[in-house]
């Protein structure tokens, strides 16, 4: 998923104020990966983690993932889901947010 200006016209978020809009969608981007990687990690053990963690080319990442945590894009996508709804909810203050 791309995180740029037309994501943020997909949210209602173009009135956000120019000098937000690219540390909005650098938070977003970090915040997935967190949320992201919390969920997935939750289903393996410690060997896998370690195993994982190893992995630097993101296609073998991906078929790492694809063989150890098969689930894995449902849990992303649900992951953007979620984060999408709470974007929605909250734009009034995201669109008047400061700095």
């Amino acid at each position: 998923m791309q995180f740029d200006e037309r994501f943020l016209q997909e949210m209602g978020l173009s009135a956000m104020p120019e000098d937000q809009k690219q540390k909005f969608l650098d938070y977003i981007q970090e915040e997935l990966e967190i949320r992201i990687g919390e969920r997935i990690s939750k289903g393996l053990t410690e060997t896998q983690l370690n195993e994982f963690d190893m992995i630097t080319d993101p296609k073998e990442a991906a078929k790492w993932l694809e063989k150890n945590r098969p689930d894995y894009r449902e849990i992303v996508t649900r992951t953007i889901e979620e984060m999408k709804a709470e974007i929605r909810a909250n734009r009034q203050r995201l669109v008047g947010a400061e700095a």
